[in-house]
């Protein structure tokens, strides 16, 4: 019986955090998917589709990862693309608040048997959030090493 998750986030931009916990996670689950929400209360730098194909982009040796994107309820997703286990990542205690609340609506939500699995991010990669990353770069700082290149090249071109 194969093992399918999934982790979401809106990954505007992806860090090497989310690399981290994808990279970790596709070693735990025979199939992962990383889907990246659409969450029309964000204001996102990226479009979905350019977000879908950085991602493509840095996980492409990832033979077990592939990249979708969805809008509304996780849960309808969840349910309707067969998923065992949903993947989150955990920075901080702040996180684990938020994100433990939101696994038990989850629980109730999910077809029975979902899991959401927890993994804290490493330690080098536990300040970054995606929000600090582009307020650095928009502001001229230097965030190198704490996204992939390819996606610090499309970052530093939105903001030229």
């Amino acid at each position: 019986m194969k093992h399918r998750a999934l982790y979401t986030g809106s990954f505007d931009p992806m860090t090497n955090g989310h690399l981290d916990i994808i990279t970790r996670s596709s070693r735990m689950f025979d199939e992962l998917v990383v889907g990246v929400i659409v969450n029309p209360s964000k204001k996102a730098l990226f479009t979905k589709e350019e977000r879908v194909r950085m991602i493509q982009d840095v996980v492409k040796d990832l033979r077990n990862v592939t990249v979708d994107s969805f809008e509304g309820l996780l849960a309808d997703y969840v349910n309707a693309g067969n998923f065992d286990a949903v993947v989150r990542g955990l920075r901080a205690t702040t996180d684990f608040e938020y994100e433990i609340q939101m696994a038990q609506m989850n629980a109730r939500l999910f077809d029975k048997g979902i899991e959401s699995v927890f993994l804290m991010t490493s330690p080098e990669y536990s300040f970054i959030s995606s929000s600090m990353i582009k307020e650095v770069i928009s502001l001229g700082g230097c965030a190198d090493g704490l996204v992939p290149e390819t996606i610090m090249e499309n970052i530093k071109s939105k903001y030229r």
